[in-house]
């Protein structure tokens, strides 16, 4: 994806044109195990489809998809690609300790407009070789996708370009949701909002409707595009997640918005 001899372009202006974080450029891989990334593509696979399986489900399902696994192979791999359980069970998340949590703001709550409630998530993309993980920012009333940031590693920095981007439009959400994951419960981050006069929700650990738009977002995303799609590479997989992410907002009419378009619905800013 990057091309480290470019005559012509820096490797910083590189990822600014896929739209990936710079901090994760010179972070040298982990040590994967030979058919380590097949192995997590058919994780993938399976907690898309049932986000309430733990790692012990997951194996078993593999086993009978006929890839015979360690369970603790696959706990391991699981924390790699940051995903767990949505079942409430004990270690299912493990935030920060030193950083602040904040209560869930939306329980009964009708949400009646845009830019009432923006939410945000990270979730792991394969591709033929390797893996990008993905950050995402949606308007939580209307469905549409106001930022998004392809990163090799799973920290703070792509999150708070996403943040950045979403900023950038001119608007800002009354309140901001996400999980306790320690991207974005940071203190870079939530500083950002609480700057912005932004309230800040995060979702109840084991919960699983707590930010369940960005949820289904996912589940579009990889059984419309990604799965459909194998990227040989990270270009691939940007290019095609732009075009996605354009016919989602523009052009894909959504059930639950009474079929509109999520760009149209976002633009309409209704009031309370």
């Amino acid at each position: 994806m990057i091309d480290r001899e470019h005559p012509s372009l820096s490797l910083v202006r590189q990822c600014e044109l896929l739209g990936i974080s710079r901090s994760g450029l010179y972070a040298a891989p982990g040590g994967r195990r030979a058919g380590d990334e097949a192995l997590m593509a058919a994780i993938d696979r399976i907690y898309t489809a049932w986000p309430f399986y733990g790692y012990r489900r997951i194996t078993v399902e593999l086993g009978r998809q006929g890839t015979r696994v360690n369970h603790k192979r696959v706990l391991r791999l699981m924390r790699a690609m940051g995903i767990a359980s949505i079942a409430p069970g004990p270690q299912t998340s493990v935030p920060h300790p030193r950083h602040k949590k904040y209560p869930y703001l939306l329980r009964n709550v009708p949400i009646l407009r845009p830019d009432q409630v923006w939410c945000t998530d990270i979730t792991y993309l394969p591709m033929a070789r390797g893996h990008l993980f993905l950050v995402a920012i949606l308007d939580w009333y209307s469905r549409h996708v106001l930022s998004w940031r392809l990163s090799n590693t799973c920290d703070v920095g792509f999150c708070l370009d996403a943040l950045a981007d979403a900023l950038a439009t001119g608007r800002k959400p009354e309140i901001f949701n996400s999980d306790q994951g320690a991207q974005f419960t940071s203190e870079d981050f939530t500083g950002r909002l609480l700057e912005q006069g932004i309230r800040i929700s995060m979702d109840g650990k084991g919960r699983a409707l707590d930010n369940v738009i960005v949820e289904r977002f996912w589940r579009n995303v990889k059984y419309e595009h990604v799965y459909l799609h194998a990227a040989a590479n990270g270009l691939e997989l940007y290019r095609g997640l732009k075009n996605y992410v354009d016919f989602y907002c523009h052009r894909r009419i959504h059930e639950s918005l009474q079929y509109a378009i999520p760009a149209e619905v976002y633009a309409a800013r209704k009031t309370a």
